[in-house]
């Protein structure tokens, strides 16, 4: 069997040392592999403190511990959508792709039959160790454990301690009271490995759907897992968020977006037909009212108004239509591409068919519509 330590790190890469420290002296089974999660940004502080400085093997050889398979390679940079490493994980985006990132690495190890995985929160941003508990509460088995490393007081968050030494070694702790620096002997430091018990899923969740996690994105898995447990979808419009919501997962959209689903929504319940795009559309300036009726709830973005649609936000209000530009097709199927294409990154197909926009081609002309009440999906709009 192949014991594995999965680690997430940020701005303490003590928490590896830390680990190893306390899985040899505990007497736990030692990993013959580490893997480590962090960002670009991060990556230079864990490579100087481990290599550079030289702590990983200055550990190693203090304790002497069994061989570790660990170099450069095996530090896993979490990736955006183009496989680029992130910089840090401050964004929205940043930290969809960490939760991805983070669920795959957690897949492909636990995919390994041979293997023990245990996985350490111990470092990283608080989201980074939800993510990682996350997927071994989804993904774990019988063998594999979770655990948190904690240091006494005085030694946590300090640069140069990275775990406890046999003999007497000064190090520059934290600062006291006065603003004064002190000095902390590293032996007498206290590191405390705790096993976090979590609830294993794997067995009870459906063989296909843990299978689909090769391909499926975090907030996919998510939306699968809750929708298995509860056959009725409710689709909710947040305007203020301008955002959808269905299978506990947000989809955030533009203004613009937002505004022409709802639109499309509304026209969809009112009409067997949706949104009819003919020969004579963008003669008709009706459409352009519409949509700017739904628009103007969440936006005065002149971009939109003025660079659509030739119209001031002060003219709409005061329903001046004199110069309105009718809306163009182009602008019908931008608006359609991107709203499905974010819909199906964040949720599995089965759920995402239901709400998306659908194109049917009738003779010349072409019908969009919104067919979720049809597919049994109750709608609800709340501000």
């Amino acid at each position: 069997m192949n014991n594995i330590l999965l680690a997430i790190t940020g701005a303490s890469p003590q928490v590896v040392t830390e680990t190893l420290f306390a899985l040899h002296v505990e007497g736990k089974a030692f990993p013959d592999v580490l893997y480590v999660i962090t960002t670009l940004g991060f990556k230079k502080m864990l490579m100087q403190g481990l290599f550079e400085d030289g702590h990983l093997a200055a550990l190693q050889d203090e304790y002497q511990m069994p061989v570790l398979k660990f170099d450069e390679s095996h530090i896993w940079l979490i990736e955006d959508e183009n496989g680029q490493p992130i910089d840090d994980a401050k964004s929205i985006a940043d930290q969809t792709y960490m939760a991805d990132f983070i669920t795959r690495k957690v897949f492909e190890l636990t995919e390994q039959a041979d293997t023990t995985i245990h996985a350490s929160i111990a470092g990283g941003r608080k989201t980074m160790a939800f993510y990682l508990g996350y997927a071994m509460s989804l993904l774990g088995r019988p063998q594999d454990t979770l655990s948190h490393v904690f240091v006494n007081d005085d030694f946590e968050f300090v640069r140069d301690f990275y775990y406890p030494t046999k003999q007497t070694n000064w190090i520059e702790g934290k600062k006291d009271y006065q603003g004064q620096s002190t000095q902390i002997d590293t032996s007498t430091a206290q590191v405390t490995l705790a096993e976090i018990p979590f609830v294993r899923m794997r067995q009870s969740v459906d063989p296909q759907l843990i299978e689909s996690m090769r391909t499926y994105s975090f907030s996919q898995s998510v939306a699968a897992l809750n929708s298995m447990h509860n056959g009725a979808l409710t689709l909710q419009l947040s305007i203020k968020g301008k955002s959808l919501s269905i299978a506990g997962v947000d989809i955030k959209l533009t203004g613009k977006e937002f505004a022409f689903y709802h639109w499309l929504l509304s026209l969809s319940q009112g009409s067997e037909n949706g949104l009819i795009v003919d020969r004579y559309f963008e003669e008709k300036s009706e459409y352009s009212v519409q949509f700017l009726q739904f628009f103007a709830q969440v936006s005065t973005d002149t971009r939109v108004f003025e660079g659509s649609f030739n119209i001031t936000p002060e003219d709409f209000k005061a329903e001046n239509y004199s110069n309105l530009k009718s809306m163009e097709r182009s602008f019908v199927q931008q608006c359609c591409s991107a709203i499905n294409n974010k819909l199906s990154k964040a949720l599995p197909k089965n759920i995402s068919q239901k709400i998306a926009v659908n194109s049917t081609a009738v003779a010349s002309n072409q019908h969009y519509k919104i067919t979720a009440i049809a597919q049994g999906v109750s709608v609800k709009a709340v501000t």
